[in-house]
């Protein structure tokens, strides 16, 4: 169930809402945690999950510092344009499980015909 466009429209929309919404309520509960000085935040990281903003989240993903030269460097995605496939084999996260399906079976679909060429070359046929 749960499988409709609607349902997995209205799903991303709610997450949209959490992660906009996230560090606002953070702020609002350590606004309270200071009004209540009896409760500690090491406490509340128990009880609650305590979320990162994303955009702060993605920066740290995004640079690797070298720690014996001090230097860092940005990681670049490396994806094929033609079949959208990156570097690990992996597709866009935005690419649903039908036009992977479509990609990967015109992707086989050329490697088939390589293999018949391939073995009519080798036999000397022309036709």
């Amino acid at each position: 169930m749960a499988k409709s466009l609607r349902s997995k429209w209205k799903r991303k929309m709610r997450a949209e809402k959490r992660k906009k919404n996230a560090p606002k309520e953070l702020s609002r509960l350590q606004s309270i945690l200071k009004i209540d000085t009896d409760v500690l935040m090491k406490d509340v990281q128990e009880i609650a999950t305590v979320v990162v903003p994303k955009h702060s989240e993605e920066k740290t993903q995004c640079v690797v510092e070298d720690e014996k030269d001090g230097m860092k460097m940005e990681i670049d995605i490396k994806r094929n344009k033609k079949s959208l496939l990156d570097q690990h084999g992996q597709y866009p996260i935005w690419m649903n499980q039908r036009q992977r399906k479509r990609l990967k079976a015109k992707r086989e679909k050329g490697k088939g015909r390589n293999k018949a060429k391939a073995v009519k070359a080798a036999k000397g046929l022309a036709w």
